[in-house]
C-alpha cells in the first residue's frame, strides 16, 4: 500500500477503504509517514470530505491508536458527556454529580482550556488540593465506590489525534467537519463509556457559528458513535451569549455549586437539567423524559447531587470546606463595573468578545504553558431580553491588575448591543436534539 496513492484517491473525491485508513493512522502512530504527506491527506480530506463510513472508520482507528479504558466491575452502563465548549460553560460540574446521584456512574476524562476561560480541569483545580492526575486504579476505585470521578485526559488516549490536530492547526484544515468529528469522538470511543451525550454549541462564542452548522456536526458525531456501538444523543445549544452569568474559573465553580443547591441562572440551570436528563435516558436509568426530569429534580432538592460533588472532591484530595462555603474561594483585588451607555433592552451579547475579555484578565490561556489566575473573570448581570437604564451595571470585571481590568471593561462593553425595541428571551438554550433517527427542533425553533 502506498500513501501517495491514498492521497491521490482522496484528492479525486473517492472513498477510502478501512484498510487504507488503518494504514494511514498506523503510519502516523509509528512515525513512518512524514508530516508533509500526513498534511497532504488532511488537505485532501478538507476539500473532498468523507462519507459516514469513512469518518466512523477513521475515528475508530484513532481511538485504537492508544489506551482504551474499561470498567468491567461496574453494573450500570457508563455515560459520557462532551461539550464543544463555550464562554461560561461549566455544565460538567453540575451534570456529573446530578447523574451520579441518580445512580448512573460517571467516569469522566476532561481537558484543560486553551483560549477564553479554562477547561473543566482548570475549574476543578480552583479547589485547593484537588487532584486531576490520579492513577487508573484510583479512578476505577472512586467510580466503583461513589459513582463519580473526573480526571485529566491521559496522553495515551487517542495519541494520533494530538499529532493530527497539531498539523491541522498549522495547515488551515482545522474547520473540516469530518476531522473535527473524528477528533472529538476518538477520545469518546476510548474512554470506556457505553453511551455518549454531546453538547454541540453554535453562536459567537462557539466554533460552529450557525445552528445548521452545529446540527450537521452533531449528526456526523451521532452517526460515528452509533456505528461504533455506542448509543449517542446530541443537544444543539445556544452560545450566542455567555452561558449563565459567571465567566472565570473559581467564579464558575461557585455558580455550579449554586446550581447544585437548586439556585443559579435560569439558562444555565435549564441546559444542565436537559443534558442530565439526556444522559439518564441514554444510560437507560430513565425510561422517558418525564422520569428523567423527576430523577434530576429529586437529586437536586434532596441534596444528593451536592453530596456527590463533596464525595468526588474528598476522594481527589480537594478541600471540601470550599464546597460547603464557596465564599472561601479567592477574590480578585479589583472589581470594576461596566455600565449601560443608554436606556434600552439588551438585544445581543457577543460571547466571543466576553471570552476575550476574560482571557485578557488571565482566566484562560493563549499558549499551553500559560498559568491561569482562578480568581479573575467577569460576572454578567444583564442578559439578552433584560431592560436597562443608562448607568446601570451590565457586567462586573474581577481583576488582579487594574490596567488589564480597565481594558477588559472596555472590550466587554463592546460586546453589548442595546435596542429600543422589545426582545424575546429564549425559553430554552436547547435548539435541537439529534438522534440516530433524526433531528427534533425545540417547539420555538420547529
Amino acid at each position: 500500500m502506498n500513501i501517495v496513492d491514498i492521497i491521490l484517491k482522496k484528492r479525486d473525491g473517492q472513498a477510502l477503504t478501512d484498510e487504507e485508513i488503518h494504514y494511514f493512522v498506523d503510519g502516523v502512530k509509528t512515525k513512518t509517514l512524514p508530516d508533509y504527506q500526513i498534511s497532504a491527506l488532511l488537505m485532501a480530506i478538507y476539500f473532498s470530505g468523507m462519507n459516514g463510513h469513512e469518518v466512523a472508520s477513521l475515528t475508530r482507528e484513532m481511538a485504537l491508536s492508544g489506551d482504551c479504558l474499561s470498567f468491567p466491575a461496574l453494573r450500570h452502563p457508563i455515560v459520557d458527556k462532551h461539550s464543544s465548549g463555550g464562554v461560561g460553560d461549566k455544565t460538567t460540574l453540575v451534570i456529573a454529580p446530578v447523574v451520579a446521584a441518580c445512580g448512573l456512574p460517571i467516569a469522566k476524562l476532561s481537558g484543560r482550556g486553551l483560549g477564553f476561560t479554562g477547561g473543566t480541569i482548570d475549574k476543578l483545580e480552583s479547589i485547593p488540593g484537588f487532584r486531576t492526575e490520579i492513577s487508573e486504579e484510583e479512578f476505577t476505585q472512586f467510580v466503583s465506590q461513589d459513582g463519580i470521578a473526573i480526571i485529566g485526559q491521559s496522553a495515551d488516549i487517542a495519541p494520533v489525534d494530538k499529532v493530527l490536530y497539531a498539523l491541522r492547526d498549522v495547515t488551515g484544515t482545522v474547520d473540516s467537519l469530518p476531522l473535527i468529528a473524528a477528533s472529538i469522538m476518538s477520545k469518546k470511543l476510548a474512554d470506556g463509556s457505553d453511551a455518549i451525550v454531546l453538547d454541540v454549541k453554535f453562536g459567537s462564542g462557539a466554533f460552529m457559528k450557525t445552528p445548521e452548522e452545529a446540527i450537521e456536526l452533531a449528526e456526523m458525531m451521532v452517526s460515528i458513535g452509533e456505528e461504533n456501538g455506542k448509543k449517542t444523543i446530541a443537544l444543539v445549544t445556544d452560545m450566542t451569549q455567555p452561558l449563565g452569568c459567571a465567566v472565570g474559573n473559581a467564579m464558575e465553580v461557585k455558580e455550579a455549586l449554586d446550581t447544585l443547591r437548586g439556585e443559579g441562572p435560569v439558562d444555565f440551570r435549564a441546559e444542565c437539567y436537559a443534558l442530565a436528563e439526556a444522559m439518564l435516558m441514554a444510560g437507560e436509568r430513565a425510561k422517558n423524559e418525564e422520569e428523567a426530569q423527576r430523577l434530576v429534580h429529586d437529586a437536586i432538592t434532596s441534596g444528593k447531587a451536592l453530596a456527590k460533588m463533596k464525595a468526588m472532591v474528598m476522594n481527589q484530595g480537594g478541600d471540601v470546606s470550599y464546597i460547603e462555603d464557596p465564599s472561601l474561594f479567592p477574590k480578585a483585588q479589583y472589581s470594576l463595573a461596566g455600565r449601560a451607555q443608554q436606556d434600552g433592552v439588551v438585544s445581543a451579547i457577543n460571547a466571543e468578545t466576553i471570552g476575550k475579555s476574560s482571557l485578557l484578565l488571565g482566566a484562560g490561556r493563549r499558549r499551553t504553558e500559560d498559568r491561569i489566575d482562578p480568581a479573575v473573570g467577569l460576572y454578567v448581570h444583564k442578559k439578552v431580553g433584560d431592560t436597562v437604564k443608562k448607568g446601570e451595571i451590565l457586567f462586573t470585571v474581577e481583576a488582579n491588575d487594574e490596567s488589564r481590568g480597565a481594558e477588559a471593561v472596555a472590550l466587554a462593553q463592546s460586546a453589548y448591543t442595546l435596542t429600543t425595541q422589545s426582545v424575546q428571551r429564549a425559553h430554552t438554550p436547547v435548539y435541537a436534539v439529534v438522534r440516530k433517527d433524526g433531528v427534533i427542533r425545540t417547539e420555538k425553533n420547529a
